[in-house]
C-alpha cells in the first residue's frame, strides 16, 4: 500500500509539472535559458578545474599524503580520516558540489567509510568565495565589505556544523589504527608513493578518465540547474510559491524579521542566486535582515544543490539525511553568527551613514566584477573545448577497442 501511494504521489507530481510547462510555455524557456546561461558561463568553466584536478591528486597519491598529515587535524575534530581535509579545503575554495564528489571518490577507494563520508558530506560542500563576493555582496548587494561578514559566517558555521556532526553515527564506527600525533613527512610521502603504485593505468588514461568522469558530474549538475530554474518559476507562476511565503510571514514576525522577505526566502530555498538576488532587492530596515536571510539560504544549500549532491551519493550508498540535517543546522549556525559578528565585521567597517543601504564602490568591487565579466565571457569556449576534448578521448579509446 505504501508504494503504491508512493507511485500515485511521483506520478501525479510528474503529470502536474508537465501540465505547467504546456500552460506556461514561454516562461518555461525562459527560465530553462536562464539556468543554462548559469551553468554555460559560469559553473562549467570554474568547477572542471577543479574536478579535474581533484582526480588526478587522487590518482597520483597526493590526497594520500595530506591524509597522513592532517589526520592529528581531521580525527578530534570532525571524526574522519585526514584525507577528508582534501574533500572540505576543495569544497571551501571551488563551491559545491565538490565536497560530495571528492567524498564518493574516497568512499569509492575505500580511503573511508561509510558513516565517515557521510560526516564528510555533510560538511565539505560549501559556497565558493567567488559566489560570496562577487555574485552576491558585489553583483547583488554592491558592497564587497558585506563579502567579509557573509564569507567568516558561512565557513566558521560549516566547520561547527562539522564538529557538531561528528556525533553522528558514532555506533556504526568501526576501529580504526590510531595514528601518532606527530606529523610525519616521512610517512605520508611513503603513503602517496604507495597509493601511486597501486593505480596500474598509464597516464594518458589516468588524464582522460578525469577530463570524462569531470565532464559527466558537471552534465549531471547542468541538468539540475536547468530543472530547478524552471521548477521555481513554475512554482511562482501558479501561485504556490506566494502561497508558502505567506504562511511563512507569520513566522517571521515571530522572530522581527520583516514579512516583506519570506517570499525571497522561499525563493532561495529553491535556488540560492535567485533568492539572493530578490533578497537584495528588497529594502528593508534594519538591513541585518537581509543578510541574515542570505547567510541562511547560503548554509541550507538550496535544493537544486541538494539535489545535485543527492544524485552524486546515490550510487555510493551514502545516505542523504544526515546532510539535509546538517544544512538545516548551518543554515541556523550561519545566521547566528551573522548577528554576532554584523558589528565588528560589518558596521564598525563602515564609513557612510548606516542607515543607506550599500553602494557600489567601483575602487573595491570592480575587481570582483570583472572576474565574472571575464567568466562570463570566456566561460562558453572552455565549455565547447572540454567537450571537444571529451569526444577526442572517447573517440580514441573506441579505435583502439577496435
Amino acid at each position: 500500500m505504501k508504494q503504491l501511494s508512493k507511485t500515485f504521489i511521483l506520478a501525479a507530481v510528474t503529470f502536474f509539472f508537465a501540465f505547467t510547462l504546456i500552460k506556461y510555455p514561454s516562461n518555461a524557456l525562459e527560465a530553462s535559458i536562464r539556468g543554462l546561461d548559469m551553468w554555460w558561463e559560469v559553473v562549467f568553466p570554474s568547477l572542471l578545474p577543479f574536478f579535474i584536478t581533484a582526480e588526478l591528486l587522487l590518482s597520483f597519491g597526493v590526497v594520500k599524503f595530506l591524509g597522513v598529515v592532517f589526520e592529528p587535524i581531521m580525527r578530534p575534530l570532525f571524526n574522519v580520516p585526514g584525507v577528508g581535509s582534501f574533500a572540505w579545503i576543495m569544497g571551501m575554495v571551488s563551491g559545491y558540489p565538490t565536497g560530495a564528489k571528492i567524498s564518493v571518490r574516497l568512499k569509492e577507494q575505500n580511503q573511508i567509510t561509510q558513516v565517515e563520508a557521510e560526516r564528510l558530506v555533510a560538511f565539505t560542500n560549501s559556497s565558493s568565495p567567488l559566489f560570496i563576493f562577487g555574485a552576491i555582496s558585489a553583483g547583488f548587494f554592491h558592497d564587497v565589505k558585506l563579502g567579509v561578514l557573509l564569507a567568516v559566517s558561512h565557513y566558521v558555521g560549516n566547520a561547527l556544523t562539522g564538529i557538531c556532526m561528528r556525533f553522528y553515527g558514532k555506533n556504526m564506527d568501526k576501529p580504526y589504527k590510531k595514528e601518532s600525533r606527530k606529523i610525519s613527512l616521512k610517512r605520508a610521502f611513503s603513503a602517496m608513493h604507495e597509493t601511486r603504485i597501486l593505480d596500474k593505468r598509464p597516464i594518458g588514461e589516468i588524464l582522460g578518465d578525469a577530463v570524462i568522469n569531470s565532464i559527466k558530474t558537471l552534465v549531471m549538475v547542468g541538468g539540475f540547474i536547468i530543472l530547478f530554474s524552471v521548477l521555481n518559476k513554475m512554482l511562482f507562476l501558479i501561485g504556490l510559491t506566494p502561497i508558502i511565503a505567506t504562511l511563512f510571514q507569520s513566522i517571521f514576525h515571530v522572530l522581527f524579521l520583516p514579512v516583506e522577505l519570506a517570499l525571497p526566502f522561499i525563493s532561495g530555498l529553491f535556488e540560492i542566486t535567485l533568492g539572493a538576488n530578490m533578497v537584495s532587492k528588497e529594502n528593508v530596515d534594519p538591513f541585518l535582515s537581509s543578510v541574515i536571510i542570505v547567510s541562511f539560504i547560503l548554509g541550507f544549500n538550496g535544493f537544486s544543490i541538494q539535489a545535485q549532491v543527492a544524485s552524486i551519493i546515490s550510487k555510493s550508498k551514502i545516505r542523504f539525511y544526515p546532510y539535509f540535517f546538517a544544512r538545516i543546522l548551518h543554515g541556523f549556525i550561519a545566521s547566528f553568527l551573522t548577528i554576532l559578528l554584523y558589528k565588528p565585521l560589518y558596521l564598525d567597517k563602515k564609513d557612510y551613514n548606516l542607515e543607506d543601504m550599500p553602494v557600489l564602490n567601483p575602487e573595491q568591487d570592480s575587481e570582483w566584477v570583472n572576474i565574472l565579466m571575464t567568466l562570463e565571457q570566456i566561460g562558453p569556449i572552455i565549455t565547447i573545448g572540454a567537450f571537444g576534448l571529451a569526444f577526442l578521448i572517447l573517440y580514441k579509446r573506441v579505435k583502439n577497442k577496435q
